[in-house]
């Protein structure tokens, strides 16, 4: 069987340059196309030697339409406007896309459903294997507890992360709704500042912190009547996400279209 042909979109990036590294050293797959914006300064140089791992004879490239004719999937740490266009183009190659970007829009996740009728698509907030475990975790904490235990998660990165709360927040967040059956979104509480009043019974809180090197750091908090209970992951390489979206992208190569998540991938849904 012949090696699975990737994409890495955002190769010139933290992520995307240990995901060219991991798959150079990876059997079964190889690294068929490098994508960064037309502005990018990497333009033209070779993704192995961006990623430290040698040279691939592979050139960063801003051209995604010739890159998915010649390619069975792509694996996207980018930004949410590229992510979306890349959907569309796999959805048309019918292709598979593991989406590792955050910071979508709700019309976003629409287009991408859209094109997840086409395409293989797995997106998460996170792809680690530990941050999957923990959304099981709190979603059946959530249930146990009940409203009496008030939901708070926080969360902390890295300086140059440019949105708030992560990802993977968002995705436990989801998790502990879905263990309380509410709707997030008129749920969450974002911010807080001044005379904020008493916390809205049955709310789930963020906290989004900055600062340093911090790869990722998140805890989920239980609060009840005389007790706490707090459940936390910290990343502390940024190859548990690369190894996390490359098991996806192997995962969805002969699936049918539809969108998943690692949820999916992991064999953790009913």
């Amino acid at each position: 069987m012949s090696d699975m042909r990737l994409i890495v979109a955002g190769a010139a990036g933290r992520m995307g340059r240990v995901l060219v590294n991991l798959i150079a050293t990876t059997p079964g797959v190889t690294l068929s196309a490098a994508l960064e914006g037309s502005a990018n300064e990497a333009q033209g140089k070779d993704a192995g030697l961006l990623a430290g791992c040698g040279a691939l004879g592979v050139p960063v490239t801003s051209d995604p339409l010739q890159a998915v004719i010649a390619a069975d999937g792509i694996i996207d740490f980018s930004t949410p406007k590229t992510s979306v266009e890349l959907a569309g183009l796999a959805a048309q190659a019918r292709i598979a896309h593991v989406i590792g970007t955050t910071g979508f829009s709700g019309e976003d996740l629409k287009a991408i459903e859209a094109a997840a009728r086409h395409a293989v698509i797995i997106r998460s907030g996170n792809m680690s294997l530990g941050v999957n475990l923990l959304a099981g975790l709190v979603e059946k904490v959530a249930r146990a507890l009940g409203p009496d235990y008030d939901i708070e998660i926080a969360e902390m990165h890295h300086r140059l992360k440019v949105d708030a709360p992560s990802g993977t927040a968002l995705l436990l967040g989801a998790a502990a709704a879905r263990g309380r059956d509410i709707d997030l979104d008129a749920q969450s509480v974002r911010t807080r500042d001044g005379h904020t009043g008493a916390r809205p019974e049955g709310s789930i809180g963020f906290a989004a912190l900055r600062g340093g090197t911090v790869v990722g750091d998140h805890m989920v908090i239980f609060a009840g009547p005389g007790e706490r209970l707090e459940l936390v992951h910290r990343a502390e390489d940024r190859g548990i996400f690369a190894r996390g979206a490359l098991h996806a992208a192997l995962w969805a190569h002969g699936k049918k279209p539809g969108l998943y998540s690692m949820a999916d991938v992991l064999g953790l849904t009913a």
